[in-house]
């Protein structure tokens, strides 16, 4: 799935804050400045700074602008995030260095992920593990299972997702390191087409005490 002009330049801004380049109390450029450095509309320019203010990194003062915040604050907002490939989000939350792996293999079904797909169980699907790591410290791990007629994202037209603090299955707590007691935040994810069909399920565990918040964006027609 393409990346959305919004969160291309709200990622950008997003490195420069969190990497010093902008520090607190700067004073982003117009909207105007904006649309034109990137080709884009004023929409999109708006769009993309609600989103840094939805994630703690900017502050708007009426009439005069918008300024990065005195205190920034690791906010995982979505489905913004999910338009990301993981590398890009996780960078643009940190000024260290990102490492991302995936071990891709087909697997058959159990009858749980195969009534959670709406398929036969023992049925092959495509299991992928991503692993990330911030300056060698593991700071995320998921679990992602998806019919082999489905290859992305890009046909889905709704995400649901379920956010919890709860026991890491004991491959995600020896990737996180987790001690054996200590909960994690985990995040389950659904991604639906427009004909109701779950396309991808994912399971991703971060350290609990990851993010400052956690945002879900919707639209309300």
């Amino acid at each position: 799935m393409a990346e959305p002009a919004y969160v291309r330049i709200a990622g950008e801004y997003a490195r420069r804050i969190r990497g010093g380049e902008l520090p607190p109390g700067t004073q982003l450029p117009s909207y105007t400045e904006i649309a034109q450095e990137n080709g884009v509309s004023d929409i999109v320019v708006r769009r993309a700074l609600e989103l840094l203010q939805s994630q703690g990194l900017v502050r708007s003062v009426r009439r005069r602008g918008v300024f990065v915040a005195d205190r920034p604050n690791l906010v995982r907002v979505s489905p913004e995030r999910q338009l990301e490939a993981a590398e890009r989000s996780f960078q643009n939350e940190s000024d260290q260095q990102i490492r991302v792996e995936r071990d891709a293999e087909r697997v058959s079904a159990s009858s749980e992920l195969a009534e959670a797909l709406g398929i036969q169980a023992g049925e092959e699907v495509n299991h992928v593990v991503t692993r990330a790591t911030e300056n060698g410290r593991p700071i995320s791990i998921s679990d992602t299972y998806h019919p082999l007629d489905v290859a992305d994202i890009s046909g889905a037209a709704f995400l649901e997702e379920t956010i919890s603090d709860r026991m890491p299955t004991a491959t995600h707590a020896e990737w996180l390191r987790t001690p054996p007691g200590d909960l994690v935040k985990t995040v389950h994810q659904r991604f639906i087409s427009a004909d109701k069909r779950v396309i991808m399920i994912s399971d991703v565990s971060y350290p609990r005490d990851r993010y400052d918040a956690f945002v879900f964006r919707m639209t309300l027609k």
